[in-house]
């Protein structure tokens, strides 16, 4: 079994008004890595190139041990399940006819284990799509990733807009999913608390540069937030501080905790402290 769902070598791609620059990432079986960054970071960009439904501009991308530009990808197509921030779904439809539709695209399409998900997510089988909430629209298309025995899930924004109960749910199915032997999860989200929750490593993209891209309690023991006078920081190393805050009575920063003198006191960094104090330093 290869140690990594996903390895990423050099990748970019070029528009007129943004660059993916020389993307170097990894996702270790077992494990869920979460991608997080602005609108146009290039999450979305990362996702669609690793399927090759993008052409790249340079580097190579391996999915699950297989190069994603070579014939044989096409077979490895099957054990991905893909879930993007929009809906490929036709509206016209309804749960149990896609259903029909994915037993003709997947050939290891499992139908008991589609209509269970569909009990489970509480969906209306015979409604359409047109008449779901986004939540529910968003827990079929993840029924269907779940369906045809996936061994890498893409989830592009799949937690994105659905309220906290939803959001719980999915979390759990996502970190069942990828416990499991060979299984991996790449999912990418606004909501930096359900990365900080669920995820074994974070991946930061900042304007298509990998800012990051770490053990996510790794990191956590990494970096805290000093408060402190400006003249007790200007007494810090510089290559200590990622990034700070000057208020009119002190100065909030984003520091390595080993990097720092004895006697300031240092507060526990939350992943979102990190990723904004490091969006400011940048």
């Amino acid at each position: 079994m290869e140690s990594n769902v996903i390895e990423i070598r050099g990748l970019c791609k070029h528009y007129r008004d943004f660059s993916l620059d020389h993307l170097d990432l990894d996702l270790p079986a077992g494990c869920v890595l979460g991608l997080v960054g602005e609108n146009g970071a290039g999450k979305s960009t990362t996702i669609r190139l690793i399927m090759d439904a993008l052409e790249r501009d340079g580097g190579t991308v391996s999915v699950l041990g297989v190069d994603n530009k070579s014939p044989a990808f096409m077979d490895v197509k099957q054990d991905v399940g893909v879930v993007l921030d929009e809906t490929c779904v036709p509206e016209v439809i309804n749960a149990r006819q896609l259903g029909k539709i994915m037993a003709g695209t997947y050939k290891n399409w499992d139908q008991a284990a589609y209509e269970g998900w569909i009990e489970r997510f509480r969906l209306p089988a015979d409604k359409k799509v047109k008449d779901y909430s986004r939540g529910m629209t968003m827990k079929l298309g993840i029924a269907a990733a779940l369906s045809h025995r996936a061994r890498l899930l893409l989830l592009d924004e799949a937690t994105g807009g659905l309220d906290p109960m939803v959001r719980e749910e999915l979390l759990e199915v996502f970190a069942d999913f990828a416990a499991q032997d060979g299984h991996g999860v790449l999912l990418s989200s606004h909501i930096v608390s359900d990365l900080e929750r669920i995820c074994d490593y974070i991946a930061f993209l900042h304007k298509g540069k990998l800012v990051l891209c770490e053990e996510k309690d790794v990191l956590l023991d990494k970096y805290a937030v000093l408060k402190c006078t400006r003249e007790q920081l200007a007494n810090i190393p510089q290559e200590a501080v990622h990034g700070k805050r000057v208020g009119t009575y002190g100065v909030e920063a984003l520091v390595e905790r080993e990097l720092v003198p004895n006697g300031l006191v240092l507060d526990r960094a939350t992943l979102e402290d990190i990723i904004l104090y490091m969006v400011k330093g940048a």
